[in-house]
């Protein structure tokens, strides 16, 4: 009787699952929901659409008729523009992911043996992550790097007998790749000092308890053989974080490198490319859709790859 009781029963539909006995999952979706149905509509959708836009001849226009096929992704795998702006975020993470993460792992350590104010020291670090990239941009280039006398770049250099130097012109890639790094720098060093400072008070005390009783010195020896390895897996994520965001680069070039269409190739990373391919004067966005695609798939291939090198080798050691 009870079986076929169970058996008779009406099933529960899809949103008595989703709120759960007696509704205790509501205030759940109350508060989840919005922040679901916004990726979705901003996120999810987009790239859908662009998946699409990318299959079909889209010059100005997002409702295509003309199917292409993989023209689009062809045309970009041999373009010389596109690979190029490869090339420039091959130089720009060679300089940017190093230095940040030895600059990250530099002031975390320094405020981790800091015991007065490091509550203090954290925030101020840690505050320049919340200013915008174009802001931030904007003050480079006005102000710092503007390369005239007045600015604060070439005010310090003259003070030691130095000419003005032209900071942000582009026949001398240098300089203002210099302007791109410390700008990427001061705006995200304090985050990963976070991230730092986490592993490093995850370490147990009681190794460097052990280390001072065999004779191991305070300093590079305790760094090297109990600290470093002690951060290996926080080293993966930040190494991981970092490549990724290079990949992103594109308000600081946009904002600092004017006049994009009078730059040459160097100058020129593959967002902000794309961005005046599908939205410039081309306004092709089966183009840019199928160029965004592939930088998608060559960022999760190589952040997948990076993460198992990492990983073997840290299994390894």
């Amino acid at each position: 009787m009870a079986s076929q009781a169970a058996v008779g029963a009406p099933r529960a539909g899809l949103g008595r699952k989703l709120l759960g006995p007696q509704n205790r999952n509501l205030w759940f979706w109350v508060f989840v929901g919005p922040f679901l149905l916004g990726l979705l509509i901003f996120v999810y959708i987009p790239i859908l659409w662009s998946i699409y836009l990318s299959f079909f001849d889209a010059r100005n226009t997002v409702t295509p008729t003309t199917f292409v096929g993989f023209d689009n992704y062809k045309f970009m795998l041999t373009d010389p523009a596109f690979l190029s702006s490869l090339g420039t975020f091959a130089v720009f993470a060679v300089f940017i992911v190093p230095v940040t993460y030895a600059f990250g792992l530099a002031l975390a350590l320094a405020v981790n043996r800091t015991h007065w104010f490091q509550a203090f020291y954290r925030s101020a670090f840690f505050l320049p992550t919340a200013c915008s990239y174009v802001v931030a941009s904007l003050i480079w280039r006005m102000t710092i790097f503007n390369g005239v006398r007045s600015g604060l770049a070439n005010t310090v250099l003259g003070w030691f007998g130095f000419d003005n130097v032209a900071w942000l012109s582009v026949t001398h890639p240098p300089w203002y790749w210099l302007v791109l790094v410390t700008l990427r720098l001061w705006l995200q060093v304090g985050f990963y000092m976070i991230l730092f400072l986490a592993g490093l008070q995850r370490i147990p005390p009681i190794l460097y308890e052990a280390a001072a009783i065999d004779g191991a010195k305070a300093g590079w020896q305790t760094f090297r053989y109990i600290t470093f390895p002690q951060l290996r897996a926080t080293s993966v994520a930040v190494l991981v974080l970092l490549l990724i965001n290079a990949f992103q680069a594109f308000d600081e070039f946009y904002n600092t490198l004017s006049n994009f269409g009078s730059y040459p190739p160097y100058a020129r990373p593959p967002l902000v490319y794309l961005y005046y391919i599908a939205l410039g004067s081309q306004q092709d966005l089966g183009r840019g859709s199928a160029g965004a695609i592939i930088l998608a798939v060559l960022i999760g291939l190589v952040t997948v790859l990076q993460a198992r090198f990492l990983t073997g080798r840290r299994r390894s050691a």
